[in-house]
């Protein structure tokens, strides 16, 4: 081989060196973006904050690991996650905490119901006792109006595995309240504009935790807290009820609703 070719093979080998390098130094720093990004999200600063979650980033292929209090923060939490820029994929490896009651007793309907509340700004879920005897939710507390008493028994019914709801809540006017600001509003008030991510990551573990959506396939998009929504609804009714599902979780400032409604198309043609 003549020096010329040891040059040039010296040459392209230092070039393919640099451009390693660089790549590497690229994807390092957007690992250390969607970490810090997915820690300093709404989600994480709110709901999951206090509990032990490491999150860890290899160009763009993120892995979730530790422990949350809650069974639905587990899902939270990779949705939040899976929604940042630059994520390709997310390894979910988080367990819940402490014990689970098993599915459809009346404890496991005691966190389903409240985390139907949970993500909704107008229901006070701190003024909002749940329990459950043999599948029947009584609620019991305070409500700032018969309009919020009737929203907290209607997602408290739609909740799965519900039989029936007694609502017992007392309607105190709100001049009367200790304070007149609702759970949501108050989280809202954290920051002054909660991030897409978090948006869209509330928005699908609200239609999950619903029975009348939990079964639709929703494609959620949020783009400065307006969120587009697209999927098939069975008819308009369901098509209007994600809408309102929508409307209500905290963060969402507007409504595209893009949905089809099953049947359209061909009454169209």
């Amino acid at each position: 081989m003549t020096r010329c070719c040891h040059l040039t093979l010296l040459l392209l080998l230092t070039v393919a060196s640099l451009f390693s390098i660089k790549f590497n130094l690229f994807a390092s720093e957007q690992d250390d973006r969607i970490e810090a990004s997915a820690k300093e999200s709404y989600v994480f600063k709110t709901f999951l904050n206090g509990n032990d979650i490491t999150i860890q980033s290899i160009d763009g292929d993120v892995r979730l690991t530790g422990t949350v209090s809650e069974r639905y923060y587990k899902s939270l939490a990779r949705e939040t996650v899976a929604n940042l820029p630059g994520v390709k994929s997310v390894d979910n490896k988080l367990t819940v905490k402490g014990e689970v009651p098993p599915a459809h007793t009346d404890a496991w309907l005691v966190t389903r119901v409240k985390s139907t509340f949970l993500f909704h700004r107008n229901v006070n879920v701190t003024d909002i006792e749940v329990s459950v005897e043999d599948g029947v939710v009584t609620l019991r507390g305070e409500a700032r109006s018969e309009a919020q008493k009737d929203l907290a028994t209607e997602y408290a019914e739609d909740a799965e595995g519900v039989k029936n709801v007694n609502n017992e809540m007392i309607v105190v006017a709100a001049a009367m309240h200790s304070d007149p600001k609702t759970m949501g509003e108050k989280m809202e008030a954290v920051n002054e504009t909660i991030d897409d991510a978090s948006i869209t990551a509330l928005v699908k573990t609200t239609l999950l935790n619903h029975r009348s959506t939990s079964v639709l396939y929703t494609r959620v998009v949020t783009h400065e807290g307006v969120v587009a929504l697209r999927g098939r609804a069975r008819n308009a009714a369901e098509k209007d009820l994600v809408t309102k599902l929508v409307s209500d979780v905290y963060g969402v400032i507007g409504v595209s609703n893009e949905m089809t409604v099953e049947g359209t198309e061909s009454q169209a043609n």
